[in-house]
C-alpha cells in the first residue's frame, strides 16, 4: 500500500510532519481531514526511500513484546502464519514496524521460513530472537517459543529500565549541581568582584581564591570545553578498540557502588538468556555463542567463549566460568549442580530470579544512598561559594560597627 508524506496544521496551529498509509492520495486526504488537519502538502514516497527509512529506525521493546505475544496466540489458535502476519500488520500503530511485518509476510508467503524472514531485519530481531524462532519451527512449538520470547523480552526490558533509573537520577542531579556551580562562578561572582573592587581593602583568603577560580574559568572556559570534548572523543575511540573495550568493561565491574550492580545485571541477563535458549531447544554451543554476543560486557563474553571452547573439548560449563572470576562463586557452583543433576535450565532460571531480586534491592538502596549524598555535596559547594562571597560584607559590617 502506498505511503504518503504530509505537512499539515492542527487545531492549535502547530505544523505536523508525518507519514500516512492509504490506498491513494484521495483516501489519504480524507483520513487526514477526519483528524481535523489542514493539509499544506502531501506527496507519495518511493519504496526505496521507505526501506531506507525503515532500516535506520528501531522498534520499541514494548512493540516487539506485543507482536510476539499476539503472533503466539494466533499460531496457537490454528490461524495460518501468513494470515496471522497479515492481521498483525494491519493493526500495527508504528509505520516502521508495519512495513517490516508486511515484508516478512511477503517473504513467508513466497516460501521462506519465518526465522529466515526475520534474519533480514537484524536491526529489530536479534540473533537470540531468530535462533529461538528457528528452534520453535524445528520442534513444532512455535507458539510456545514466541510466548516464551515475549516473557523474556518483558523481563529483560524491566531489568534495563531499573538500571537506567538507578543511573539517570544521580546523573541528572549531578548535572544540575554542576550547572548551578558554573552559573555562580561565571555570572554571579564577577558581579560581586566589581562591588568589592569599588569598596577597596583586602579581601578574605576564601574570597580571593574563589574570585581567582572564577577569573581563570572565564578566561579559559572555551579552551576547557574544547579539551574536554577532545578527551571524550578520544575516550570514545579507545573504547571502540578491542583492548580498550575490555579494560573499560572490567573497570565498570570494579568501580565502587555501581560495579556490583552492573555485575548482578550481567549475571541475571546471562542466566535468563541461557535458560530461555536451552529450554527452547537451542543446542548448547549455539546458545552460548548467542549469550556471549548479547551479554553487553566483553569480560562476560570472553568467559562464555572459554566455556564454549571447554564444552567442545569435553569440559563442563561451570569450570571455565569459575576460572574467569567474572561470575560469583555461588553462580558457578549452582551451574555445576545443575549440570550434574541434569536440570541446568531450572538452575539458571533460579539464578536469574535471585539476581533480578538483588538488582531490585540494589537499585532501591542505591537511590536512597545517593540522594542525600548529592544533596549534601550540592549544599556544601553552593554554601561555600555563598559564604566566601559574603565574608567581605560581614567584615565591612564589623568595621562600620
Amino acid at each position: 500500500m502506498p505511503i504518503f508524506k504530509y505537512t499539515a496544521k492542527d487545531d492549535d496551529g502547530n505544523t505536523v510532519n508525518d507519514f500516512i498509509e492509504a490506498k491513494d492520495e484521495t483516501v489519504a486526504l480524507d483520513m487526514l481531514r477526519v483528524k481535523n488537519l489542514i493539509i499544506i502538502s502531501i506527496t507519495q514516497q518511493k519504496q526505496e526511500k521507505i526501506k531506507t527509512r525503515i532500516s535506520r529506525k528501531k522498534v520499541k521493546g514494548e512493540e516487539l513484546v506485543i507482536f510476539s505475544r499476539q503472533l503466539a496466540t494466533m499460531v496457537n489458535a490454528g490461524i495460518p502464519l501468513v494470515q496471522s502476519l497479515d492481521i498483525l500488520s494491519e493493526q500495527m500503530e508504528s509505520l516502521t514496524f508495519r512495513q517490516v511485518v508486511t515484508t516478512i509476510r511477503s517473504d513467508v508467503e513466497a516460501g521462506s521460513s519465518l526465522s529466515a524472514a526475520l534474519e533480514k531485519h537484524s536491526q529489530i530481531f536479534t540473533l537470540l530472537y531468530t535462533n529461538m524462532v528457528r528452534a520453535g519451527e524445528t520442534s513444532g512449538m512455535l507458539d510456545e517459543i514466541l510466548d516464551r520470547l515475549a516473557g523474556y523480552l518483558e523481563k529483560s526490558g524491566s531489568l534495563q529500565r531499573k538500571v537506567k533509573s538507578a543511573m539517570v537520577y544521580p546523573a541528572v542531579v549531578s548535572l544540575m549541581a554542576l550547572s548551578i556551580t558554573l552559573v555562580l562562578l561565571l555570572k554571579v561572582i564577577p558581579t560581586f568582584k566589581e562591588i568589592f573592587s569599588t569598596l577597596g581593602g583586602t579581601l578574605p583568603l576564601p574570597t580571593q581564591i574563589l574570585i581567582g577560580l572564577s577569573d581563570t574559568l572565564r578566561k579559559y572556559f572555551l579552551i576547557a570545553v574544547i579539551v574536554m570534548g577532545l578527551i571524550a572523543a578520544g575516550f570514545g575511540k579507545l573504547v571502540q578498540t578491542k583492548q580498550g573495550r575490555a579494560k573499560f568493561d572490567q573497570l565498570k565491574l570494579n568501580i565502587p557502588v555501581f560495579g556490583p550492580l552492573l555485575r548482578k545485571v550481567a549475571v541475571a541477563r546471562f542466566s535468563r538468556t541461557l535458560s530461555t535458549l536451552i529450554r527452547s531447544g537451542v543446542p548448547i554451543l549455539g546458545a552460548l555463542e548467542i549469550v556471549g554476543k548479547t551479554s553487553g560486557n566483553v569480560i562476560i563474553e570472553y568467559a562464555v567463549e572459554k566455556a564454549r571452547i571447554g564444552i567442545r573439548e569435553g569440559e563442563s560449563i561451570s569450570a571455565p566460568l569459575a576460572k574467569s572470576k567474572a561470575f560469583p562463586p555461588m553462580v558457578t557452583r549452582m551451574i555445576s549442580v545443575g549440570e550434574e543433576s541434569g536440570e541446568l535450565e531450572k538452575m539458571l532460571t533460579k539464578i536469574a530470579d535471585f539476581y533480578e531480586d538483588q538488582v531490585d534491592a540494589a537499585v532501591s538502596g542505591l537511590t536512597s544512598l545517593i540522594e542525600p549524598l548529592i544533596i549534601a555535596f550540592l549544599g556544601i559547594v553552593v554554601g561555600s561559594i555563598v559564604v566566601a562571597m559574603f565574608l567581605p560584607i560581614f567584615k565591612l559590617t564589623e568595621l562600620i560597627g
